[in-house]
């Protein structure tokens, strides 16, 4: 599915090269995305008669529930609304595909890219119309609602949907308190957590964190001005406020999907010095995936790998890294 997906959305991106570190070949396993919930569907004064939408609903029903329009003409006889039951949410298989053509167009204000499902324009949770900054973006999500089957409608296999929806309704609401979250987890940084080297049991573990890691905090050191400080304390310990500002600074500058990414791989990574590195280019996935999996990769390697329970974690695991990282490369208008 995976290949399906990024070699259809390959073909609608004039330059491909730009979103190479968001492309690797072994991350590419889209599952375990949600998208979120919302009400009934309204009109919007600025959308076409023609032009029906998808939300979703709460009525606790798993069916897909399709209200007639008068607005709508008799050879259209599909509807004005699409409503989504809410078990969309939890990522179950939500009723049957009920449309036969995905395709994309410019938004009708000309700013942005819709996704049409027949000639339903797709909506957030919000009943505004899913506008995307960029075509590629836009051919990836149709491609994601593309791949459903007839028999039912799969939200663990859209993740770039969820993030969309994160990125247009969230991030603009709570980008002051994404941020707060970000730095005031960055004290707890995966990468500054390094095990101590006088143990027979870890020394083995301090020296791959020392050849992996240290060229990550070299980079950071370049990046912002400021030596990170390691630990080896499970609590944590405390950066230099300089180093909290530089990078509180970068996190301001970023634009909705692009703090959406981040934000996405510092939850799945546990490391908002990871997200910084896939998301200024240090970092392509599999080394990030690498870097986060450093210390259970060790143990897997000393004990054996537990079969339904590590390779599980693994795919899911580049699942969240991957698909936020080609969202990211997707998202940039070149």
């Amino acid at each position: 599915m995976a290949n399906f997906l990024i070699n259809r959305t390959l073909k609608s991106i004039p330059n491909p090269n730009l979103i190479t570190t968001a492309l690797s070949s072994r991350s590419r396993q889209f599952t375990s995305a949600v998208a979120t919930a919302a009400e009934q569907p309204q009109s919007d004064g600025g959308e076409s008669s023609s032009s029906s939408s998808f939300t979703f609903s709460s009525d606790g029903q798993d069916s897909i529930h399709i209200k007639p329009s008068s607005s709508v003409s008799k050879r259209e006889t599909a509807s004005s609304s699409v409503t989504m039951p809410m078990s969309f949410m939890t990522g179950s298989v939500v009723g049957k595909r009920f449309y036969n053509q995905v395709t994309t167009r410019k938004a009708d204000d000309g700013n942005g890219w819709s996704v049409m499902l027949d000639y339903r324009t797709l909506k957030t949770p919000s009943k505004r119309p899913l506008k995307l900054p960029t075509l590629g973006l836009a051919k990836a999500i149709a491609a994601e609602w593309e791949y459903q089957e007839i028999d039912g409608i799969r939200p663990f296999t859209m993740p770039l949907m969820k993030l969309a929806c994160t990125a247009l309704e969230r991030v603009p609401i709570t980008r002051h308190k994404v941020i707060e979250y970000l730095i005031n987890r960055f004290n707890q940084d995966l990468v500054f957590c390094r095990a101590p080297d006088d143990n027979e049991l870890t020394s083995g573990i301090h020296e791959r964190q020392v050849e992996k890691i240290d060229p990550l905090l070299d980079w950071l050191e370049s990046e912002f001005g400021f030596k990170p400080v390691v630990y080896s304390s499970f609590f944590g310990g405390k950066q230099e406020d300089g180093l909290l500002k530089a990078v509180e600074t970068l996190l301001k500058k970023t634009d909705e999907c692009e703090l959406a990414a981040i934000d996405a791989i510092a939850g799945a990574a546990h490391s908002l010095t990871i997200a910084l590195g896939l998301f200024r280019g240090k970092l392509q996935i599999e080394e990030a995936i690498d870097l986060i999996r450093l210390e259970e990769d060790f143990q897997v390697d000393k004990w054996g790998l537990v079969e339904g329970g590590h390779d599980v974690d693994i795919a899911d695991l580049k699942v969240q890294i991957a698909s936020a990282a080609v969202f990211l490369g997707l998202s940039r208008r070149i």
